[in-house]
């Protein structure tokens, strides 16, 4: 009788026990099921090493040899620490050196056998690799696990080596593979040609040849594409088969929409507008992800959407991810209305709901929204409050939505019978994600900038050149521009050795910036107190404005052109995009100053690409390559967290087969009732639990 393997705590597995389970739940291995699809990240091809006089300068390479000289750990400029040890094979020596990691020159004796993996370097006329993954050997380890055949190599947590999970892996393998159950329906693998479950995850584990293990890689990651597209199909049939609200759109409003502003509509803003006006006068309702670079114009179109509600009779709501963002809104849509001739005696009535109005506030405006006294309201997230109740929802915008999870976007839709949807994001989605991730949305792409933008230049300085940028800093502001600083830190840590950006203020406004007018605004500070800030730059009150990534979204300071982004290693790629999009909102050129000294190569990536190129979508592009899928919106978003083996920038092929097959499967079978589907509704359960008042029981 085959066991359910996710019934199996980890602490039961052969090898395991209490302590070990517990140090393992922290790399989310729970249980026996767990432990079997926790995947290596890359693999070492130990059939045979590289000799050292072989190693190429520049190369990722994986070489065997033994230790020379120990590792003793001495100081080393400033506060750096310097652990340097010799290795030698037959061939030649080479160096390995780590920062800031004593305790490591007390494990390397002299005599031992060690296996290293690093990037070659030539460093004054000798071989070098700088923080080396290694691994210790012995004589007898021949047709091991971990030598003489390609290694699987995972990721760790304190307490837990390479050797251990192997170890526990294969018997859990050996214990518990003839267990696994396949997902994936008889007739699709034999249509698609795919191995059974139990031999691919034995492969991607323990290949005995690379083609063994890209072979079962594409079993897995099919797998992973096939159950993902089943929700996102799912999802959409679960809202296009629902009763919408048909819109009725004048062309005629359309044009005095597009007229009414002092410049002309982009060829992607205007298209936008017409495909959520066609959008909105369907029955079904509408579900559009409206995409666009920093600056591109998304919010003129997201106010279309808003007033033909209004002109219908009904009420519309935007929710922002911040106050000061949601803030802005409400003023350029005050604005706005101000100027449109419809509406009545009361014209359009707009207000702004936030998280830290008054009780008497809040009940008064909510009072207004139920009798719809209020057309458009614009908040963050207490428009979600439960004693938020409209008379007449028919259009919901959803602004930078990578800042909220689908739970919460379903909870605002909830709210009305069935409203139309709005999603914005300024994170342009590349098409391989967009059909991943938003697969039940159609799509609009507003891919360029209005006229009349400045230039924004990048460039990138390692941080002994901070003293000479900032006096570049001076110089611009005194002519009259205003500057952005941006720390990734609010207070000291000794962990990531950053300057606190409160140290950096205090030092700006007595030495460096003598004499300027400096605010700092951090996260930790008061709403209101941040929001008096940012308005004061805005004014121009202030010449510097010192900040953390609160900047992220929302400030629009026409005459704010240099930004300097300290330790910017230390930002993903698309948040440094994000916080680059702060400058250059004017015809003035702008510059974007990053100091930065990357101790890897992921963050030397990051810089490279980021100082590349202002397109948002190939920025999108180099971050899913850098990075993956899985980290691309972080853990909140649905279903990207579950692709641990699937990518859709390199198996595009394979996620297109995989919502075909999902399609037709859905097609025959909607809600999953016929028992041979059944594991794909308990995985579906188990994995993307929002789906459960899709997948309906029967």
């Amino acid at each position: 009788m085959s066991q359910n393997l996710s019934d199996i705590p980890i602490q039961f597995v052969k090898g395991v026990g209490p302590a070990k389970a517990k140090l393992l739940a922290e790399l989310g291995i729970l249980t026996a099921e767990d432990l079997l699809y926790f995947f290596p990240y890359r693999y070492e091809d130990r059939r045979e090493f590289t000799p050292i006089a072989k190693l190429q300068v520049g190369q990722w390479q994986t070489l065997m040899g033994t230790v020379l000289v120990g590792g003793e750990a001495k100081s080393w400029f400033s506060r750096k620490m310097r652990v340097e040890i010799a290795i030698g094979d037959d061939t030649g020596r080479i160096f390995c050196v780590w920062f800031n990691q004593p305790y490591l020159g007390k494990l390397f004796k002299i005599g031992q056998k060690v296996v290293l993996y690093g990037k070659v370097e030539l460093f004054k006329n000798r071989l070098q690799v700088v923080s080396p993954d290694f691994e210790f050997v012995t004589d007898d380890e021949e047709g091991s696990l971990s030598m003489g055949r390609i290694v699987p190599i995972y990721p760790l947590t304190r307490g837990v080596g390479q050797r251990y999970l192997r170890k526990i892996i294969d018997t859990a393998l050996n214990l518990y593979a003839a267990d696994l159950k396949d997902i994936i329906p008889f007739d699709i693998r034999r249509r698609c040609k795919l191995d059974d479950i139990a031999k691919s995850i034995r492969n991607i584990h323990f290949p005995q040849t690379l083609e063994e293990q890209q072979k079962a890689n594409a079993r897995v990651a099919f797998e992973e594409f096939f159950l993902f597209q089943v929700c996102i199909i799912l999802r959409r049939m679960s809202i296009i088969e629902k009763e919408g609200i048909a819109h009725k759109i004048a062309p005629s409003l359309m044009k005095q929409y597009a007229q009414n502003f002092p410049f002309k509509l982009t060829h992607g803003q205007q298209a936008a507008i017409d495909d959520i006006a066609a959008d909105m006068t369907k029955s079904r309702p509408m579900l559009r992800l409206l995409q666009g670079d920093v600056g591109c114009g998304k919010t003129v179109v997201a106010f279309f959407g808003c007033i033909a509600a209004v002109a219908n009779g009904t009420q519309a709501a935007i929710m922002a991810p911040t106050e000061i963002l949601a803030n802005q809104h409400y003023e350029s849509l005050k604005k706005l209305v101000e100027t449109l001739s419809f509406g009545g005696d009361k014209g359009i009535r707009i207000a702004l709901l936030t998280s830290r109005m008054s009780k008497k506030q809040k009940d008064a405006l909510y009072q207004k929204l139920k009798s719809h006294e209020i057309d458009i309201i614009i908040g963050t997230h207490a428009l979600l409050e439960q004693t938020v109740d409209f008379a007449h929802l028919s259009f919901v915008v959803i602004d930078e939505q990578h800042k909220f999870g689908v739970n919460q976007r379903a909870l605002l839709s909830a709210k009305g019978t069935n409203p139309d949807v709005l999603i914005m994001t300024a994170t342009p989605i590349p098409r391989t994600l967009c059909l991943t991730l938003y697969g039940d949305l159609d799509v609009s792409t507003i891919a360029e900038l209005p006229p009349g933008r400045g230039k924004i230049s990048t460039y990138h300085f390692p941080m002994e050149k901070a003293q000479a940028t900032l006096e570049r800093v001076r110089q611009w502001v005194s002519k009259g521009t205003q500057a952005y600083i941006i720390y990734p830190l609010v207070e000291e840590s000794e962990k990531l050795d950053l300057k606190a950006a409160t140290e950096s203020f205090d030092h700006f406004v007595s030495h460096e910036f003598k004499g300027l007018r400096l605010a700092l605004v951090h996260g930790q500070m008061d709403r209101a107190e941040v929001e008096e800030i940012m308005q004061k730059f805005k004014r121009h009150e202030l010449d510097i404005l010192v900040a953390t990534t609160i900047l992220e979204v929302g400030i629009d300071v026409g005459n704010a052109n240099v930004m300097v982004i300290e330790h910017a290693e230390r930002f993903g790629l698309s948040q440094l995009h994000q916080l680059r999009g702060r400058i250059g909102r004017s015809e003035k050129d702008a510059v974007c100053l990053l100091l930065s000294d990357p101790g890897t190569e992921e963050g030397k990536a990051r810089l490279d690409a980021i100082v590349k190129t202002t397109d948002g979508f190939k920025i999108a592009e180099y971050d899913l390559e850098i990075r993956g899928p899985g980290h691309y919106f972080g853990r909140h978003q649905h279903g990207l967290n579950e692709l641990r083996v699937a990518n859709p920038i390199t198996q595009m092929d394979l996620l297109q087969k995989a919502r075909l097959e999902a399609g037709n499967l859905i097609q025959a079978d909607s809600h999953l009732n016929n028992p041979e589907h059944a594991p794909i509704k308990g995985v579906i359960k188990k994995r993307y639990p929002q789906y459960l008042d899709m997948l309906l029981a029967g």
